[in-house]
C-alpha cells in the first residue's frame, strides 16, 4: 500500500491475510540481519479463495475422516 521514510527507517504499509504472516517475523528477522521488526492489526474480514473454501468444506462434510 506504501512506502515511507522515517528518520534513517523504511516503513512499509501492506495487507496481507493472517495465514500469511504465520512465519512472517522469522522471516524479517533473517532479511533485515536481526533489526526489522513489524506491528499487525486486524483490519477487514474477506472471503477466502476458491481452493480454500473448498478444502475447508470437504473436512466439514459428514463422513470426513478426523485430522
Amino acid at each position: 500500500m506504501g512506502m515511507e521514510q522515517r528518520a534513517n527507517k523504511t516503513v512499509i504499509t501492506a495487507q496481507a491475510p493472517l495465514a500469511e504472516m504465520q512465519r512472517y517475523s522469522t522471516d524479517l528477522r533473517s532479511l533485515t540481519q536481526g533489526r526489522g521488526f513489524y506491528e499487525a492489526e486486524f483490519d477487514h474480514y474477506a472471503p477466502a479463495p476458491p481452493q480454500v473454501a473448498a478444502a475447508v468444506i470437504a473436512a466439514h462434510k459428514p463422513g470426513a475422516e478426523e485430522q
